[in-house]
Parts: C-alpha cells; structure tokens; sequence
C-alpha cells in the first residue's frame, strides 16, 4: 500500500517538474522576443546617423529636420521600447527620407539607396519580431492557462505576459516597409 502511495507522489512529483519546465520555457520564448525587438530598434538607431551623415552632404541647410530626427534618434534610443519615442522617430525618419525627393543628388547616391535599402530591412525585421513575440505570448498565456498548470502557474510565481501594442500612429503600418520612392 506504501508503495502505491509513493509511486503516486513520485508521478505527482514528476507532472509538477514537468509543468514547471514548460512554463519557464515559454517564458523564455517571450523574453527573447522582448529581446529581439529591443536588437531590432538598436539596429535602427545606428543607422541613424549615418542617413543625417549623408542627407547633411546634399542638403545641409535641411538642419531643422536633421536635428528633429538627432533629438528623437536619442530619446528613442535611452527611452522604453514601449514609449511614445519610437514613434517620434518614425516620424521624423519619414521626414528625412522625404528629403531625398526634393534633392535629386540626394535621391540617386548609392549612399542613400543603401542605407534606404538597409532602413526597410530592420522595419521588415522589426515587424516580424513583434509578429514572433505575440505568438510567443500567447503560447505562454494559454501554457498558464491551461489545465492542470492553471493549478499551478500563480504558485510557482508564473503571471499572464502583456501583448506588444501599437500605438495609434503605428497601427496598419508596422508590417509595411517603409515607403520609398526612388
């Protein structure tokens, strides 16, 4: 009898690491995707200077939009990822990039086409990992969700993960590449 009761606490035992196991990995796969976009947006920022570097080469005199893209370069880059910074940035981005339409020097240096094309790659690369990070929320909120862990996820210091959200000026636009004309 002793025997069937310690069989069953070891099964228990093993269900329980088992759980646990799990959670912490799903965890893990949402603080990646945190990760990923915070690369993602370092990445953004250093290429940031060197689109002023080669705007301020064809249109120098352009210094109100270069330094409103500098200012929200910095404040994005020591802001949350979550702040209304990043979308400052965005804005004045669009600003600088307009720029190559009123400078046809600016527009044909091979300069501004690659880091254009370079710029358009980390948005694409950006939206996937905001894409990966919700799929990776939502398997964790359903994993501590989910029976039996549901039993156990609050025990075991497990809490529901926030989704990543857009705010207003970038909804409908984060899976688009950023429009550019050449």
């Amino acid at each position: 009898m002793e025997w069937i009761v310690l069989g069953i606490v070891v099964i228990l035992l093993f269900v329980l690491v088992g759980i646990y196991n799990r959670l912490v990995s799903l965890r893990q796969n949402v603080r990646r995707g945190v990760a990923d976009i915070d690369a993602q947006l370092r990445q953004r920022h250093d290429l940031i200077p060197n689109l002023v570097e080669t705007v301020k080469g064809y249109a120098g005199h352009e210094q109100e939009t270069l330094r409103q893209v500098i200012e929200a370069r910095n404040a994005a880059a020591s802001g949350e990822v979550s702040s209304g910074d990043e979308t400052r940035l965005r804005v004045a981005l669009d600003k600088l990039l307009a720029l190559g339409e009123a400078y046809p020097d600016l527009k044909a240096s091979a300069n501004f086409q690659e880091l254009q094309r370079e710029l358009a790659d980390v948005e694409d690369k950006l939206a996937a990992a905001r894409r990966a990070l919700n799929a990776a929320v939502a398997r964790y909120n359903t994993g501590i969700e989910s029976f039996p862990a549901v039993l156990f996820a609050g025990m075991f210091g497990f809490s529901e993960a926030d989704f990543h959200r857009l705010d207003d000026s970038e909804k409908g636009t984060v899976d688009q590449a950023p429009k550019i004309a050449f």
